[in-house]
């Protein structure tokens, strides 16, 4: 559907009550003005591509000056339009989101080995430590181009398809995005694997309408009983994702068995506050028998690292199907779909008294203690070499899948996938790896080398004096902080 100016000003101002729509027009008629007579490869007016940047991020709620530089980011490469003139005409704040809108679109996929892709990756962490709106106008550029994949030709199609899979999915979900890393890998998959996509789309229909149809009398008696216990809420239901359904298919257990899956249709409770969601919990296991063993996980008593909080639960219906069930407040209902988006948000920082001249200078959107892992990887500047290594680290810690694990006082971690219980005392404390006598994970003795899985509740059980890690280590720790710490601790062992 082709976006208007007025299209985006209606939903700006839905939004938000601070848009100034007379210069906003002024910074549209001039962009329009200046890609004229550009078109895109979808036969469209060049124009469609900025505003539907500044459109996407509308509609999560961003500001004024990221609604003016998405409209304004592509003037200098498309248009020769000078940074000088832009900022002439519109002011310091929006050109400086230009600048760094362009230098984090370098991020190019050119493999992992590469120390220019890693340099540039750097760059994006960088600039977000900086001000996060840089790389959230970058992640509306990205989407609105991927979902026009189809007019690119055919020889870039899968190189912008994985390149979006591994740098701005990944990059997506540690930022707390849900939906936008959901959007990004469902239309990257198609390009990237053409026959799986179409296997999957043949498997999964018949049980799609079956989890649907099974679903939709849950809901309705779900929301009878909120009613009848004077519970305000909302109650939906949402399909799987598609790549998310297929990589949970690859997994040993389920073995291409969609049977085996239960969460084709899960079901969302959306409160009014954090009290209600406990409440409604109490109903649904009271209505319906929660799974034994599968547990439920409460991520608003411990939240995980990029800010997402709900109850999941898991109960059988009245057949005997598995029903997930997910519980969440209004509040982090948005933190769960928009993340940085909805933290970042310019009213957001105004509402708790960031100053103006914060706000003008960018300043009020910078990180937060909760994202201190953008600073961590801003900071490897001096640490980055030709190492294959140290390149397989950087992008490890930056764009891998991530997985959330529990300290015995219930504090969570982020790690790595496949991360060991080594990676997690380092990444506990450095002290803590050079004291490791044993380590049990959920109450049982393991090994250090033993794969930790998202949920897990990790224990190390300390010596009273101090061991030298064993270098034998490095074959498998994930994370760049143990590889770190083991190298130094063993450097002058004998090989």
């Amino acid at each position: 559907m082709e976006i208007s100016f007025e299209d985006l000003l209606i939903l700006a101002k839905t939004k938000r009550a601070d848009i100034n729509e007379a210069r906003l027009r002024e910074v549209y008629l001039f962009a329009e003005k200046n890609h004229a007579g550009q078109i895109r490869q979808t036969g469209e007016g060049y124009i469609i591509h900025p505003l539907s940047t500044a459109h996407i991020l509308a509609s999560w709620g961003l500001d004024q000056a990221s609604l003016e530089a998405a409209l304004l980011h592509d003037l200098p490469e498309m248009a020769g339009i000078t940074t000088e003139e832009l900022q002439k005409n519109f002011g310091e704040e929006v050109v400086r989101l230009i600048e760094g809108v362009n230098r984090v679109g370098k991020v190019k996929l050119r493999g992992s080995q590469n120390l220019q892709f890693l340099e540039n990756l750097r760059r994006m962490f960088v600039a977000m430590a900086q001000d996060i709106r840089v790389v959230l106008i970058r992640l509306a550029d990205r989407l609105h181009n991927i979902s026009t994949l189809d007019a690119v030709p055919l020889s870039k199609q899968k190189r912008i398809a994985i390149e979006t899979m591994e740098v701005y999915a990944p990059l997506a979900e540690r930022l707390g995005m849900g939906r936008l890393k959901g959007d990004l890998e469902d239309l990257a998959f198609p390009y990237i694997y053409p026959d799986e996509y179409t296997w999957l789309q043949e498997i999964a229909k018949p049980h799609f309408k079956y989890s649907e149809k099974n679903v939709s009398g849950i809901m309705n008696k779900l929301r009878q009983q909120l009613v009848k216990h004077g519970i305000a809420a909302r109650v939906e239901g949402r399909p799987k994702r598609k790549y998310s359904l297929y990589k949970k298919l690859l997994r040993p257990e389920i073995n291409r068995d969609i049977s085996k899956i239960y969460d084709l249709m899960a079901v969302r409770v959306i409160t009014e506050d954090t009290a209600s969601c406990y409440s409604a919990l109490g109903i649904i296991h009271q209505y319906w028998k929660p799974v034994p063993n599968a547990g439920i996980s409460d991520f608003i008593a411990q939240p995980k690292p990029n800010g997402y909080q709900s109850i999941h639960t898991k109960i059988f219906d009245n057949m005997g199907n598995i029903v997930e069930i997910q519980i969440r407040s209004e509040e982090m209902h948005l933190t769960a779909e928009l993340g940085a988006a909805a933290h970042f948000a310019y009213s957001d920082a105004k509402s708790h008294g960031a100053s103006d001249e914060k706000l003008t200078a960018g300043t009020a959107f910078k990180i937060s203690e909760k994202m201190s892992w953008v600073k961590q990887l801003a900071g490897w500047q001096n640490q980055v070499s030709t190492a294959g290594d140290n390149l397989e680290d950087y992008k490890l810690d930056a764009l891998s899948q991530h997985i959330y694990v529990f300290s015995p006082n219930g504090d969570v971690y982020d790690l790595p996938e496949n991360s060991t219980p080594i990676d997690y005392a380092f990444g506990v404390h450095s002290d803590l790896g050079h004291y490791i006598q044993t380590v049990k994970i959920n109450g049982r003795i393991a090994s250090l080398d033993q794969p930790l899985k998202s949920g897990d509740i990790i224990e190390v059980q300390k010596s009273k004096i101090m061991k030298k890690p064993n270098k034998n280590w490095l074959r498998f720790v994930k994370t760049h902080k143990a590889k770190e710490e083991i190298r130094k601790a063993v450097q002058d062992q004998p090989s």
